[in-house]
Parts: structure tokens; sequence; C-alpha cells
């Protein structure tokens, strides 16, 4: 039986430019069987999935347009949440369309409700539940999917590595863009949701890389605002964190490199 290896990618709003660079670094030495992503990371595992090239994705970061993701809106509608749901949904729409995974996708939400973890898996995927899954609380509004309203991934868990494991991969290399919350406020929030949800399935058996920064890649206005200069920051940064661990892959005997 081939051994399964999944790319993750963790939650982190504007930070997942950082992603962007690690993959463009991992993308020469190996191709995943499949991706999983929450948040940002479903957005920009929906591409790789899709076949996107590495240095389209360093450009699409680039591109100022990404701000339209995360516009604020005006008036303050608080209700509705801080930035402009339409724009936000026009663009997942638009992303959603662009690409079609060639390989094993899953998404991670949550739900708003029973604060329970959900995995929805390739074909069952619609640009609804990519926008769930960055419907950060207070942001942007819950999503409703069948009845039932969903808010984004990372409110459970920053980098759903369970989600992997239940796709069947025994090995993954994760990207965290998020090792740690921006903000005190925010690490204590998140903490007490999670230490009432339900426990994430187990990822027990997985075999692990993990390329993060040591600590938050910057604050949480810097986190939702897209800036040209942190942009190109963080994914020299992703670039530098991921060139690390490619040593890792041969000397645990991972797949063989695939050149692209």
């Amino acid at each position: 039986m081939s051994v399964k290896t999944a790319l993750v990618l963790s939650a982190g709003g504007m930070f997942g430019a950082y992603q962007a660079g690690a993959w463009k670094e991992l993308s020469q030495y190996f191709q995943p069987d499949m991706v999983v992503g929450t948040s940002v990371g479903a957005l920009n595992g929906w591409t790789i999935a899709g076949g996107i090239a590495p240095d389209e994705l360093l450009r699409w970061w680039s591109n100022e347009s990404v701000a339209a993701f995360l516009r604020p809106q005006i008036p303050l509608l608080p209700w509705r949440g801080f930035f402009d749901h339409h724009s936000f949904r026009k663009n997942v729409q638009e992303l959603f369309e662009r690409f079609k995974p060639g390989i094993p996708f899953g998404v991670v939400l949550a739900e708003a409700l029973r604060l329970r973890p959900r995995l929805v898996q390739s074909e069952q995927v619609t640009w609804r539940h990519l926008a769930a899954a960055c419907a950060i609380p207070a942001g942007l509004p819950p999503v409703r999917i069948d009845g039932t309203w969903y808010v984004d991934g990372g409110v459970l868990t920053a980098l759903p590595l369970w989600a992997a494991a239940t796709m069947g991969a025994m090995q993954v290399i994760a990207v965290n863009a998020l090792p740690v919350l921006p903000s005190t406020l925010l690490r204590a929030g998140a903490n007490a949701i999670r230490w009432i949800s339900p426990k994430a399935p187990s990822r027990d058996g997985l075999d692990v890389i993990t390329i993060a920064p040591p600590d938050s890649l910057g604050s949480v206005s810097e986190s939702v605002r897209w800036n040209r200069d942190n942009i190109r920051r963080w994914m020299e940064r992703g670039a530098e964190d991921a060139r690390r661990v490619i040593p890792q892959l041969s000397s645990r005997d991972w797949r063989a490199p695939v050149l692209q």
C-alpha cells in the first residue's frame, strides 16, 4: 500500500502570503497526494490542488486586488461584521471558478452553534464552503449551508492535521502561518472556545514536518490588511523557513522529488 502525503495549510488571514512563499520552495521537491486547508489555507489550498503555478500564486498575493477579500464595511454594520461580505464572497466565488482540484482536497469549517469541526472533501466543496471556512467571527457573517451555520475553521484549530489523517494521509507537510494568535485577548478567547468544544478526531500515526515562524508574523491589524511590503516580507520568510526543512524530506525517506 502506497503512503499518502498531504499538504496541510493553516488559518492566518493575510499571513497566508507566508504559505505562498513556502509552497514556491516545496513545490520543487514534492507533490502532495492531497491538500487540506482552513481559513486562508483553504483558499491557498484550493488553488494549489487546482494546479496553480507557484509563481502565479506569488503574483496573486502580490496584487492589490487581494485586499478586496477583507475590505472594511462602510458604513460599519456590526451585526454584519467589520468586513464587506459582498466583496468577500464575490472574490471567493471568482477564485472557486478559476480552479478545480486535480487531487483530493479537504476544507475544514466550524459549526457555529455546536462548535464542532467539519471536514468537506473534493466534489462536495462549493464556494460557500470556502467562504464559510474564512468567516472570521465579528469580521464576516456566518455562512449557512444545508440549514447549518458555519464559521472560520481556524476558530477551533489553526492547523487541522486531523483532517489529513481522516482523508488517509500518513505523512504531512504542514505550513502554519499562525503558530501564535497575534493578541493576548484573541488567545484567551480562542482557548476558551477550544476548551468547551468537542475534541477533533485523532491525528495519531501521522509523520509531520511543520514549517512555521517561531512567533506571530505581525499584529492583528496587519493580519487583516493587505500591504505590499508586508506581503513580500511574509513570502520571503515562508520561502526561507521552507528551505530549512527540505533536507528532511530525503533524510526521512519521503516521496522522491518531483520537479515542476
